[in-house]
């Protein structure tokens, strides 16, 4: 039986099998799940933790993305910068992104991601807070890279914090409303800064600087009530009581991890790497990486080849970021109803490489509707496989350490891609940014490619495990528990 930090465990209670969601599973009998109860205890979850992320990562995203609506009021102009020396602040951020990310990921198993998210929160709100007294390209390139720095295992934690409190089953669609806050953010963005770039200063403070100073201090005060607000996990939880708290355990035990709450063992973990699937998933991320990027840093700049003012640009796109969040949404609860993941990937990587191809070759002043709504469809593209992707192959690790490893390193590698669409969208090649639409199509057009391969793999796998033992199961099928070394254990299946 998989071990447990609290002792609550020794009396067990029998309480239901929930066999719309687990079915007649494989290595577990002495626990019952009542689905009434389980319900009231997601729901629990769903009132209690998701707003509280889907708020912290609303802050991240726009602290990570304001600087494209900064250029757009001048901040080039107002500190000096010339040449590429934009792309290079936007590409300085992504080292320290990747170097530091695997290093607080382990943190935050240490600890507690209840504790070093907000800290980190605090840390790039502060950063952001500090861009309003920037006055040259070398002070703008040292916050910039602290902020890389301080955000760097955000994601990372978050989804592994989530993983700690829902079933596989329950996973993505939870994580894409918390997602959909970088959607929702980014248009929330372009609002805000629609709004900032009205105000007539007269103490000749640049408007881009109320910009990070209003976001940053949100931020700031955001991570402060995380810090004392978040649990550790469900076992410390103070809104359930030591039935649920039970019952919240099991669950994990059963269909999420092999050990639950299993302490962090480095050498343990790195085994993750030897496993080839690993290294197809970091290249689908970096595949990922470039679309999602493109559009995170550059809407704004795409959306202004309709011809449009400075206002009226970030204005409009508010549209496509909405619509980016629906999609997810649709996309992500589908693939939890279905229990599918790699056909919706796929489908994301799709819309990517469709919406950039027809930006890229029509003529955008005389299609002005298709123009618009091939920016849409590239908001599709990189939404959902993103949140897909990582519910993926995390619902495929039930070692939580190697899980945290794997997580921590493939969305760094999707972020540090932020470094080529940086500098293929360069000022020379404004306002048609040809030949950066055309690279970013083909990378999404190879993610899908990378995806469906590595479907069609897992379900070959399942097809042959199945007839080598005689039977027909499917992931949902196989205790968690059973499965800690993965593919090496027989009665292992990939969650599809």
């Amino acid at each position: 039986m998989a071990a447990l930090d609290k002792s609550s465990t020794a009396d067990q209670k029998e309480i239901a099998i929930d066999t719309s969601d687990t079915g007649p599973e494989i290595g577990h009998t002495e626990y019952i799940i009542d689905p009434a109860a389980e319900r009231r205890l997601v729901w629990k979850f769903d009132l209690r933790i998701l707003p509280v992320l889907a708020a912290m990562y609303l802050f991240n995203s726009l602290d990570k993305s304001n600087l494209g609506n900064a250029k757009t009021d001048g901040m080039e102009e107002t500190l000096g910068m010339h040449g590429n020396q934009y792309n290079t602040v936007l590409s300085v951020f992504y080292v320290p992104y990747v170097v530091t990310a695997p290093f607080l990921a382990a943190a935050g198993k240490r600890w507690g991601p209840n504790r070093v998210l907000p800290l980190m929160m605090f840390t790039f709100g502060s950063m952001t807070v500090l861009m309003t007294a920037v006055r040259n390209f070398s002070g703008l390139m040292a916050l910039r890279w602290f902020l890389g720095m301080a955000e760097s295992a955000f994601f990372p934690l978050v989804i592994f914090y989530q993983t700690t409190f829902y079933r596989r089953g329950e996973l993505a669609r939870r994580l894409a409303i918390f997602y959909a806050a970088s959607s929702i953010s980014s248009a929330f963005g372009g609002l805000l800064a629609y709004g900032v770039f009205q105000i007539k200063s007269t103490n000749g403070f640049a408007n881009w600087r109320y910009l990070f100073a209003i976001e940053g201090s949100c931020t700031v005060l955001c991570a402060i009530f995380a810090f004392f607000y978040l649990p550790h996990s469900s076992a410390d939880a103070k809104f359930l009581n030591p039935q649920e708290k039970e019952l919240a355990y099991e669950r994990m035990r059963m269909d999420s991890s092999a050990v639950v709450n299993e302490k962090f063992n480095i050498r343990e973990s790195l085994m993750i790497l030897k496993h080839p699937t690993s290294w197809v998933i970091i290249l689908i991320e970096m595949c990922l990486g470039v679309p999602l990027q493109s559009v995170t840093l550059f809407l704004p700049q795409i959306i202004a080849r309709l011809g449009y003012g400075t206002v009226k640009t970030n204005l409009y796109t508010v549209a496509p970021n909405i619509s980016g969040a629906v999609m997810l949404l649709i996309l992500a609860f589908a693939s939890d109803f279905t229990r599918w993941r790699f056909p919706f990937i796929a489908l994301g990587f799709m819309f990517t490489f469709i919406g950039f191809i027809i930006y890229a070759a029509i003529d955008v002043t005389s299609s002005l509707h298709v123009a618009y709504f091939a920016s849409f469809m590239m908001t599709w593209g990189t939404s959902a496989p993103s949140v897909l992707l990582d519910t993926w192959y995390s619902n495929n690790i039930a070692h939580e350490g190697r899980r945290l490893v794997l997580v921590s390193l493939g969305i760094p590698m999707a972020n540090l891609m932020g470094v080529v669409s940086a500098n293929i969208f360069q000022n020379k090649d404004a306002p048609k940014y040809i030949s950066a639409l055309a690279t970013t199509a083909a990378f999404g057009a190879l993610g899908f490619t990378l995806t469906l391969c590595l479907g069609a793999y897992m379900m070959r796998d399942n097809a042959q495990r199945n007839r080598k033992q005689g039977v027909k199961l499917t992931a949902k099928d196989v205790s968690t528990e059973l499965c800690r070394e993965g593919p090496a254990v027989p009665e292992f299946r990939w969650f599809l």
